[in-house]
């Protein structure tokens, strides 16, 4: 598996997986649009692919402008074999290097991936008038994460 900062070129396959995914599905296609993708690669973050055999398996975008994970989804094929973690990883790593903020996130309550950011060290502080469970994660916890080797 091959993991790289995320391209222009691959907003299509980007959507594509978006679409694909079990949980955290959208309710509306048209809820999120290419220009967003490119938004959010090119001026408020940065994005990270997962690619194995010439397809995108993984990918994650952080938004820098609102301190937040904007995406994190892995194809419903490869979940579990540590893609997930490994792009959250790259994420952090970048985003904390330039920021000293809290991140956060939100996700569907009871999903796996709510389960995932528990597991990462991430600290539930509420919920969003949507429902969702919003997560935050701090740099002192992400140092310690990363000295244990959690994110490893």
């Amino acid at each position: 598996m091959i993991f790289r900062e995320a391209q222009l070129s691959d907003i299509p396959r980007l959507y594509t997986l978006r679409i694909s995914v079990k949980e955290n599905r959208l309710s509306n296609l048209f809820l999120i649009t290419v220009k967003d993708y490119e938004n959010f690669l090119m001026y408020r973050g940065k994005g990270w692919v997962c690619e194995k055999d010439d397809q995108i398996r993984g990918f994650s975008i952080v938004d820098m402008e609102k301190n937040n994970v904007w995406a994190l989804f892995v194809q419903p094929e490869f979940e579990g074999r540590g893609i997930g973690q490994k792009l959250l990883h790259m994420l952090l790593e970048s985003y904390f290097e330039q920021k000293q903020e809290n991140i956060w996130l939100s996700t569907g309550p009871k999903t796996r991936a709510e389960e995932f950011y528990r597991k990462f060290g991430w600290e539930q502080v509420g919920r969003l008038p949507n429902g969702e469970t919003r997560f935050e994660l701090s740099v002192g916890d992400w140092t310690k994460l990363n000295r244990t080797g959690v994110n490893e």
